[in-house]
């Protein structure tokens, strides 16, 4: 990957499917920087007055702004951020939900992610929308004013610092006051994530609003506790180990039902009309380590801990047990009465991402990613084959079938391994990483398979005595048939990284391209954690960085399950500053393609060090397939402060784009009065020449209220024309820009 900016805009050509050559043409040597800005000021930008919107500026000089290094440094070496959901003109963004509003017999809830929209005739439409985490400091501070009641929040965060800052709540004596305020804490919380339908109606102005009825659903993280009929459902050998009765770890005692879900992420739509709902950081509230035998770990192993930065362990009152989270749940948004049910054949991991590949007379595919960094992208293909795909009959397709994981080669190939108990036990070694100049352990399933998750190995010699000791995937799983195959697919993670899948870059959204099939998968950030390291010789920065905190796009093509297990695969987009050879944005996230094959994405950055700072509020971008613009990231919306902006889609006209604002004001959580704060960033110029910039940044947030002292709250809007036709319509003719 080059940090030739002309190159960087070949990659995003290719990126959009219009030039296969010059994908091929981004793996050239890296020319000097002067060189490559020098460049930059040589193309000539595109006329914004040919663009269906004039493209927000952002904090970040862009070279698709045709301005002059002079005038780059006039405009950009003071700017002031926004505390609002900030779009081009012309273009307006309506609430359409928020945090604490009733919906059915719960209330819409914390952190709104992935949307889903389905119309159904007479400007009537569902909205499934995923709930997926709380952040707890904006959360206590606004939890009064959305739902009408008062938390213990402030009395248990007190209570749990005299004991360590964690407690094991089942253990507790139930008179303790502490396990009743424990216990309606986490209640609370998890009633404000899961999943939730909502019905919409669009009026004569083309505005969307809520019309509840019959439609409205809400499944939280508690649904089936107190009533057994909403308990959910699981699909596929997994319910073989929900069922038995000897185990080597902790039993529920529901069998294959299960309480609740929630961390649900990402998402997709079925060509049948259900819902794919992903549980991911399931890690922060369950034990997601698993045994051999894939049953779970004791809940005591993940105390209940409640602070204003952090929330874990929210699982623990009630004795959740973790094996029965991280899967794709499926529902169908005109069934209310209809049970969830948790796939099992798609596996359990971190899942984010999930695209759906349904042609008549083939196997049903689905992809999805594993968010940790180290994670896997994975295909299921199933067992039987698609007569029609609108035939609700198909998500029977989902109870069986294979689950597959990927292995990518650093000259543009791949396969997908097969993750069963006859694959070999064949992970990537401690010394690949060596020869790239990082080190990372080789973590594996516990050699001592009496023995809960995993178990490292940094040298190659610990890793050929293991590969020794169990040589296949059935080897390190006990049992047969269902059981077997359903450790396997619990434990999911670490039976990939043990049959040699590559470790990646927190793959967090998948989306197939319409026009051409292929698969284009987000990943949001190279480096390590305590989780692991993505391959130093796949996710490389555009100077052959070991790490890149910026991400990728990635496009896959593998023609389907029919054509076999390789596929090909190019980096076809690369985060990161201009300067640096990047696109502009920074931490790819959610992707969404309109019918004409435009990529939209949304960024989410949120929270770290200056490096990524420097980009400003998360925003949604799109990548136009075609246009003067073709291969440029024009910056469409930013979002208010310290949020992340998820879960884009569209109404079949594509005149609406559905956006959830998620975590307003994470950090800093209810913004005072005009409290801000000023930021130093180094820029640099078309031209080469380093600048300062002084940012004004105000510190929390009061969206959507906009009132100064009121706390920040999740919703989700819908972005729509002030002339009401399609969102990339020819603009209207309008002055030349200065």
């Amino acid at each position: 990957m080059a940090a030739d900016p002309i190159l960087r805009r070949r990659e995003l050509l290719a990126l959009l499917g219009v030039s296969a050559a010059a994908a091929a043409a981004s793996g050239g040597a890296n020319p000097p920087a002067a060189q490559a800005l020098s460049r930059t000021a040589a193309r000539r930008p595109p006329s914004l007055n040919a663009l269906p919107f004039k493209p927000l500026p952002g904090p970040l000089p862009l070279p698709v702004a045709g301005l002059s290094g002079t005038e780059q440094e006039r405009l950009f070496s003071t700017i002031t951020l926004d505390d609002r959901l900030v779009v081009p003109d012309g273009y307006r963004a309506e609430l359409v939900a928020v945090w604490g509003e009733p919906v059915a017999a719960g209330r819409f809830g914390y952190n709104n992610d992935y949307l889903a929209l389905r119309e159904l005739g007479d400007g009537l439409a569902l909205l499934t929308v995923n709930f997926e985490y709380i952040s707890p400091r904006p959360w206590l501070e606004g939890f009064k004013e959305a739902t009408g009641a008062e938390l213990p929040g402030h009395a248990v965060i007190q209570a749990l610092v005299k004991r360590g800052g964690a407690v094991d709540v089942p253990s507790l004596d139930p008179s303790d006051p502490l396990a009743r305020q424990c216990r309606q804490l986490a209640a609370e919380a998890l009633r404000d994530l899961g999943v939730g339908v909502i019905a919409l109606r669009r009026d004569g102005e083309g505005s969307w609003r809520r019309e509840p009825g019959r439609y409205d659903r809400r499944i939280d993280g508690l649904s089936g506790l107190e009533d057994p009929a909403a308990l959910l459902r699981v699909s596929g050998p997994a319910a073989a180990v929900f069922r038995t009765r000897e185990r080597l770890g902790y039993d529920d005692g529901l069998g294959d039902r299960v309480i609740g879900t929630f961390a649900n992420c990402a998402g997709g739509v079925t060509p049948w009309g259900t819902v794919l709902s992903a549980e991911e950081n399931i890690q922060d509230q369950v034990v997601e380590a698993v045994y051999a035998d894939g049953s779970a770990s004791s809940p005591a192993q993940l105390p209940f801990q409640f602070g204003e930065q952090r929330v874990k362990g929210l699982g623990n009152p009630f004795a959740l047990a973790g094996n029965k989270y991280g899967w794709m749940v499926e529902l169908d948004p005109q069934r209310p009465e209809q049970p969830a049910v948790k796939h099992s054949w798609l596996g359990r991991f971190r899942h984010e991402a999930v695209a759906v590949r349904a042609q008549a007379g083939e196997p049903l595919v689905v992809y999805s990613g594993c968010d940790r960094m180290g994670g896997h992208l994975y295909r299921f293909v199933s067992a039987g084959r698609i007569r029609d795909p609108a035939d609700p009959a198909n998500s029977r397709l989902l109870e069986d079938g294979r689950l597959e994981a990927a292995r990518f080669d650093a000259d543009g190939s791949g396969q997908w391994i097969p993750l069963a108990p006859a694959t070999a036990v064949d992970p990537l070694l401690p010394s690949h990483f060596e020869r790239h100049g990082v080190s990372q352990a080789c973590r594996l399933p516990h050699s001592d398979r009496r023995q809960a998750g995993a178990e490292s190995f940094s040298s190659d010699a610990q890793v050929a005595d293991y590969r020794r000791r169990f040589p296949t995937l059935g080897d390190l799983y006990p049992g047969k048939g269902e059981q077997r195959m359903g450790a396997i697919l619990i434990d999911a993670h670490l039976a990939a990284s043990a049959a040699g899948a590559t470790p990646s870059a927190r793959p967090e959204d998948t989306d197939l391209d319409p026009l051409n099939g292929d698969l284009l998968v987000a990943f949001t950030a190279g480096g390590a954690n305590d989780d692991g390291r993505a391959d130093p010789a796949i996710f490389r920065g555009p100077a052959g960085e070991a790490s890149w905190p910026h991400g990728w796009i990635l496009r896959l093509s593998d023609g389907g399950p029919e054509a076999g297990s390789r596929f090909r695969w190019s980096m076809a987009s690369t985060g990161g500053t201009p300067w640096q050879g990047g696109a502009g944005f920074s931490n790819p996230d959610n992707l969404a393609f309109d019918r004409a094959g435009n990529l939209w994405m949304v960024t989410d950055h949120s929270g770290r060090g200056s490096e990524i700072q420097q980009f400003g509020n998360n925003g949604c971008w799109l990548l136009p397939r075609s246009g003067p613009a073709a291969g440029e990231a024009l910056l469409f919306a930013t979002g208010p402060m310290e949020c992340e902006l998820c879960g884009p889609c569209f109404d079949a006209a594509e005149t609406s784009l559905f956006l959830a604002v998620q975590h307003p004001g994470e950090v800093n959580g209810t913004r005072a009065g005009e409290a801000r704060e000023g930021q130093g960033y180094p820029l640099v110029n078309r031209d080469g020449r380093t600048f300062e910039q002084l940012r004004w940044v105000p510190l929390g947030s009061n969206w959507p209220s906009g009132v100064p002292g009121r706390p920040p709250r999740p919703g989700v809007v819908a972005i729509r024309r002030l002339d009401s036709a399609p969102l990339l319509a020819p603009a209207s003719p309008r002055p030349s820009d200065p």
